[in-house]
């Protein structure tokens, strides 16, 4: 005769550790409650025991799923892996799950959103894509059942919600900067995709970098591009067939600026030799390209574990201000050999007005 094995449960737990069954239930969601003493013995009696916490049923109970929506417009990019590992260790630090949604955006985002909240499977949402409609957006977080709702690195424009991001135009501007300070006068710009809030926000850093340093951003050396590497080896197409061309790109994301460097090496220029190039972003692959690719790093670990802190804290009922929470991080250049002074054979331009009164 087979014998059925019991399954655990916190009664089981609550005995070994000697404490009641209220004690148990408060440490496991609520730590922070409980003495760090008795956290470790009720640790250890989770652990003989095998005891696993029935989350539906607590959810059930609660009320709540101690569970946060993250909605990302393309979980291939690697831009996004290093704040989703950020989330899931904040999340998990302060008791709640992760659960991800891809490509969000669309028609029925509203009616997902809505699904996910109503069926009490999600408490609030990380939103990573400023595409979705503000309409629905907006009836999904009013009275009288708002849902909690942080939107992450893509701002919405005119919208109430609480926004952690950088500061895209600064950091921009900061990259076009350096491609000056080394000497170039003929720059161009691979942007993002059109309708990207990000790609607006790029393009306007670098525009006023150009403008304050009295060059020109000629619309020829404006190049389409799509945040992704194929659409950096086209426009490198694009760039190969300029009759006059620009001495340094600077791209709108890692990913396009390493498809660029790629296509040029394809027609039989270099980078630096031929052009300097800067990205944004510095993925874990940037530093790792040849030639390890200068970029603006943005410090996505801290953009991860601070929207998932403030989305909880909203959760919670931690943040009570009517007014909407907008922290701006700061990026950072990074400088490596994608860089240079502009190649011997260009025939230097004048020195801009605004330089030489510096």
């Amino acid at each position: 005769m087979s014998l059925v094995k019991k399954t655990p449960t916190i009664q089981d737990v609550a005995r070994f550790a000697n404490v009641s069954t209220a004690t148990v239930s408060r440490a496991l969601s609520s730590p922070e409650r409980v003495s760090e003493q008795t956290r470790a013995r009720i640790s250890e009696a989770v652990r003989v025991t095998g005891y696993t916490p029935n989350q539906s049923a607590r959810s059930l109970r609660q009320k709540t799923a101690r569970t946060i929506l993250v909605a990302l417009p393309d979980i291939g990019n690697p831009f996004f892996s290093v704040i989703l590992d950020a989330v899931e260790r904040e999340a998990a630090a302060r008791g709640y799950g992760v659960l991800v949604a891809n490509r969000f955006s669309g028609g029925d985002s509203g009616v997902r959103m809505r699904d996910y909240f109503m069926s009490n499977r999600v408490d609030g949402l990380l939103l990573f894509d400023g595409s979705v409609d503000l309409e629905q957006l907006m009836m999904l977080t009013g009275e009288p059942t708002p849902f909690p709702l942080i939107v992450v690195c893509e701002e919405i424009p005119n919208a109430p919600f609480h926004t952690v991001k950088t500061d895209n135009s600064y950091a921009a501007e900061q990259a076009t900067r350096h491609l000056i300070e080394l000497g170039h006068r003929r720059i161009g710009h691979i942007r993002g995709p059109d309708g990207n809030v990000l790609t607006g926000e790029r393009e306007a850093g670098f525009r006023r970098a150009m403008q304050a340093a009295g060059l020109e951003a000629r619309p020829e050396w404006m190049l389409p591009g799509a945040f992704d590497m194929d659409s950096g080896v086209v426009a490198a197409q694009h760039f190969v067939r300029l009759e006059a061309r620009p001495t340094a790109i600077f791209a709108a994301n890692d990913e396009s600026a390493i498809g660029f460097i790629s296509g040029l090496r394809q027609h039989g220029l270099d980078c630096p030799g031929d052009v300097s190039v800067v990205g944004f972003d510095d993925l874990a692959l940037a530093a790792h390209v040849w030639p390890p690719l200068t970029t603006m790093r943005q410090p996505r670990a801290a953009l991860g574990r601070i929207a998932a802190g403030a989305l909880i804290d909203v959760i919670e009922g931690e943040r009570h201000s009517r007014v909407p929470m907008h922290m701006v991080l700061s990026s950072e250049l990074i400088v490596r050999g994608s860089t240079a002074r502009p190649p011997a054979l260009v025939a230097p331009l004048a020195t801009p007005p605004a330089l030489a009164a510096r």
